[in-house]
């Protein structure tokens, strides 16, 4: 007899934004069509329904004892870092007998950077990137990490795709905000501007960048500010998620892998993947090789690939 896969459960932020919460749980069912192998289920942590635990509920009646759960979440804020564990926390102690591991959240990974890409390309239908600055526009959070994950994901969209520059603002919680964000990129001299949601779905957030966009563009007329749209339930959010629900299975708690040039091919780096990694030696190391190869006191020789 074949053992059951751990079943898969998607925790989404929630949203009062009734075509965001149909989004993430039509974007659950084409995962369980997809896995016809895999109970999937999937439930928020606030605001819209189903609950969380209600989702786990689900797997329970269904016979699931095992299931990983993935956030579906791009940046570990306070959801991902305590809201979701101790919410699964407490399904445990619910459900006697049921045990779960914990995914990570989606971003910056490389595919959707690929989908943010695609996002500009189609705003911008031919515009040369040279000319264009990216205002990526996160949720925002009071955890300052989270902010940064932004930043990362910022930094990485910029590597090698040739746009002006790549800004970050946030539009709840955090510094600086669209309007801010927007005055910045003028004042750095942008004068095509495409402002990009770093969100999955649709909701009154993202709505609210596009209005706060609209609202800021109308009052500056010298400068042309376009709005792109957010990810979406593409074939990349899913095989990731897939992705994501494997490393948690197989317990591959992993450092920052997504975004290493050493294991992706990141535009402009193509040909460090796969490249040997040898430990690097301070000339003034004990057993240093000094470049002539021999081994002294245990040291390794070693030379950068130029």
């Amino acid at each position: 007899m074949t053992t059951q896969p751990p079943a898969l459960l998607i925790a989404g932020h929630g949203t009062r934004d009734e075509a965001g919460a149909e989004a993430f749980r039509d974007f659950v069912k084409e995962l369980g069509r997809r896995h016809p192998e895999l109970p999937v289920a999937g439930g928020f942590i606030e605001l819209s329904p189903p609950p969380l635990g209600e989702a786990v509920t689900e797997l329970v009646e269904r016979g699931v004892r095992r299931f990983a759960a993935v956030p579906l979440m791009l940046v570990s804020a306070g959801h991902a870092k305590g809201d979701i564990p101790a919410a699964l926390a407490r399904e445990k102690e619910r459900h006697p007998g049921v045990t779960y591991t914990y995914g990570r959240p989606l971003g910056p990974h490389p595919a959707l950077l690929r989908v943010l890409e695609r996002r500009l390309d189609e705003t911008l239908a031919g515009t040369p990137r040279e000319d264009v600055t990216v205002l990526l526009v996160g949720r925002g959070s009071t955890d300052p990490d989270a902010n940064a994950e932004v930043c990362k994901a910022a930094r990485l969209l910029w590597e090698g795709r040739g746009y002006a520059g790549v800004e970050t603002a946030f539009v709840s919680l955090a510094a600086p905000d669209v309007p801010s964000g927007l005055d910045r990129v003028a004042r750095l001299g942008a004068r095509r501007v495409v402002v990009l949601p770093y969100f999955l779905f649709t909701g009154i957030l993202p709505d609210r960048v596009r209005r706060q966009t609209e609202e800021w563009a109308a009052a500056h007329p010298e400068v042309e500010v376009r709005s792109a749209d957010v990810i979406g339930p593409e074939p990349e959010l899913l095989d990731l998620v897939m992705e994501r629900y494997a490393e948690a299975v197989a317990g591959d708690l992993r450092m920052n892998c997504d975004s290493c040039v050493y294991r992706i091919a990141l535009p402009g780096f193509e040909d460090k993947v796969g490249r040997p990694q040898q430990p690097h030696f301070h000339p003034d190391d004990d057993g240093h090789d000094h470049g002539h190869g021999h081994h002294h006191h245990g040291g390794h020789s070693h030379s950068h690939a130029h």
